[in-house]
């Protein structure tokens, strides 16, 4: 279970520094035994049927409670508590022996990273905290502390009554300094004290066990007795959560509170702008994913140095951005990075993790997921996802091509991609030619007529004295609401038919666009379906750290859908990139923050994405024909394809 991202603050029972006479801690005391009073609420309710019975067979003795009806109310009592008991028993058995879910992660073992433990260390003195019980980085912007002393973490697991997990985001220790990252922690650090609070940290085991009971019945290899009494533990699990989840986020948000409130005594300073680099990492981050790994991960390739990438695309966004100039002379300090001992292997480690969690990749390198180095980028990845994607286009104009005739398929080259997307096609019937009157709006029918007679009705109504006017107004009312709304529904017919008339401006295009979607669809369904393969096996082998509360660790999107068009753009893109390798100069290379780049005489080539897109939107050549001109790109020549 992870705890407040921020910090989630300390209480020891209003021992030791006054920890207890903070508002944060005891609001949160207070709401944990809320929690606690739940359980023994369920507890109460549980046993309330056995303390009936007892109370029967009492009666019976002192002979209180004799006769028939007496007799049948204890054996049904006592048949009753029997079951109660057992039900209560076996969702007990159940909550205590889930296991709760578990970030994947890199740990850190103090000889990997002595500097860091030292900090970690220093830091909770200075706090007056426990230290943190181990450290652990992960692939993302975050960090938090997580309790890992359930047994059933296996070799995660930390031991019982030890505190809880530092977990750090890798990203933090390569673009952070040693002070920043310091007082980025110190709020998360601060929350180790909980640990120390009874209350506290039996509420959290006792909502932690609620909710790894709650997966229960989605777990692999049960039979389908036990499933069926799982999903009635699940059940009563999620009742139990429902009553005192809110008592539950109202605990955290105190003991988070509680916790920003004493990190503020450390490096007050550094925290606003250790603050700033946290969502400039974030953004770096996350375009490295998008436009940079994600491609790679796509050709079965991951890059082993994310985390010193984050570097790379944040010092780039330094130089394009000037509001980011400051951030680049931050550079000379000691990055938090130096921190550990060996930052390559940690690096590496940290990369193909990421790749696992957001693109479901092998846990191990192999020949068809081999790590690549940042400069063989271009070469292994950008050049071979051009010449994939260019691969992908002609296939799939071959298919078309021979279902329209059966001759052979014409050789691999960007003149055939042109001659397709700009040859005359069959359109759908749409209005007749555009004129010089198409610019001005159309009337529907009756639409004319209605305006006029509502114009009409308001001058006289202007001409008249006010209170005439009110009356005709409302005369016409109900007959002016029909007539708009009449208006209302045929321009919205018309313009549905402008937007029709839009998107089939070329037909060619749109054929190609879907024929091409299929195809995209087709693999990322069967990469997926590799991928959640391999993480039920991992589930179902009992690898740690891949499953949570919903089944198997959901992959994270890392791009939202993509339209056919947008599609077909981008393997038109790859094309002409294939054909200006081929036949000049240029070579493929790597933007930090937009990914593949064509390279043309050492620059990049930023204006081929507009004219692309005139040529699939709009089935316009011309501006893609003068920039091949140009650059000296022949397109009648044939592409080297992968």
């Amino acid at each position: 279970m992870r705890y407040g991202v921020s910090g989630s603050g300390f209480g020891n029972g209003g021992k030791d520094g006054g920890l207890g006479d903070e508002w944060g801690v005891r609001a949160a005391r207070s709401r944990a035994l809320a929690v606690l009073r739940v359980r023994g609420r369920a507890l109460g309710a549980a046993i309330l049927p056995a303390a009936v019975a007892v109370v029967l067979y009492a009666g019976e003795v002192t002979g209180h409670f004799t006769g028939t009806g007496w007799a049948t109310a204890r054996v049904i009592t006592t048949v009753l508590a029997v079951v109660v008991l057992l039900a209560a028993a076996a969702v007990a058995l159940v909550v205590a022996r889930a296991r709760p879910a578990v970030t994947p992660t890199v740990e850190l073992s103090e000889t990997a990273a002595p500097d860091l433990h030292r900090l970690v260390r220093d830091l909770a003195d200075r706090l007056d905290v426990p230290a943190p019980s181990a450290i652990a980085l992960t692939p993302d912007c975050d960090s938090w502390l997580e309790d890992r002393s359930h047994r059933a973490h296996g070799r995660a697991a930390v031991p019982a009554g030890a505190g809880p997990v530092l977990v750090i985001g890798s990203p933090f220790l390569w673009w952070m300094r040693v002070g920043e990252l310091r007082a980025v922690l110190a709020p998360v650090v601060a929350g180790t004290g909980p640990a120390a609070d009874p209350d506290i940290a039996a509420a959290r085991r006792f909502v932690r066990g609620l909710d790894a009971a709650v997966a229960v019945p989605d777990e692999p290899g049960l039979d389908p007795l036990r499933r069926f009494g799982a999903r009635g533990v699940g059940r009563v699990a999620r009742l139990l959560l429902r009553a005192c989840g809110n008592h539950a986020a109202e605990m955290e948000r105190g003991v988070a509170a509680a916790g920003s409130e004493r990190a503020q005594a450390v490096d007050q300073g550094t925290r606003i702008v250790a603050q700033e680099q946290v969502g400039l990492a974030y953004a770096g981050w996350d375009r490295l994913l998008t436009r940079v790994a994600l491609p790679a991960w796509r050709m079965g390739r991951w890059p082993s140095r994310l985390d010193a990438g984050v570097v790379s695309a944040l010092t780039e966004l330094s130089r394009r951005d000037r509001l980011a100039e400051g951030f680049s002379s931050r550079l000379g300090e000691r990055p938090a990075c130096d921190l550990l001992e060996e930052p390559g292997a940690v690096d590496e480690a940290a990369s193909l993790l990421a790749a696992r969690l957001f693109h479901g990749g092998p846990a191990e390198a192999g020949p068809d997921w081999a790590p690549v180095d940042w400069s063989r980028y271009p070469e292994e990845v950008v050049d071979r996802k051009w010449r994939a994607d260019a691969a992908r286009l002609h296939d799939v104009l071959d298919r078309l091509s021979t279902a329209a005739d059966p001759e052979a398929p014409e050789a691999p080259t960007l003149t055939r991609v042109l001659t397709h997307l700009t040859a005359p096609q069959d359109r759908p019937s749409t209005p007749s030619a555009p004129t010089e009157d198409d610019d001005l709006p159309v009337v529907p029918p009756g639409a004319e007529a209605a305006a006029e007679a509502r114009a009409q009705a308001g001058a006289e109504a202007h001409a008249r004295p006010e209170h005439l006017a009110a009356e005709e107004e409302d005369r016409h009312e109900t007959e002016g609401r029909d007539e708009h709304e009449a208006a209302t529904d045929a321009e919205h017919e018309i313009d549905a038919e402008h937007e029709d008339e839009d998107d089939v401006r070329n037909p060619a295009a749109d054929a190609l666009a879907a024929a091409l979607s299929a195809q995209v669809a087709r693999e990322d369904a069967e990469r997926e379906a590799r991928a959640a393969a391999g993480a039920t096996a991992g589930a179902a082998s009992g690898a740690a750290g891949f499953t949570g509360p919903d089944g198997p660790w959901p992959l994270a999107p890392l791009l939202p859908p993509r339209t056919g068009r947008d599609l077909l753009a981008d393997h038109v893109t790859a094309l002409v990139c294939c054909a200006a390798v081929d036949t000049t100069g240029a070579a493929p290379g790597l933007d930090w923050l937009d990914g593949p780049a064509l390279l043309v005489d050492g620059e990049r080539a930023a204006d081929l994405g507009p004219r692309v897109l005139a040529l699939v939107e709009e089935g316009d050549p011309a501006p893609l024909r003068a920039w091949l001109s140009t650059t000296g790109v022949r397109p009648e020549k044939p592409v080297r394809l992968l």
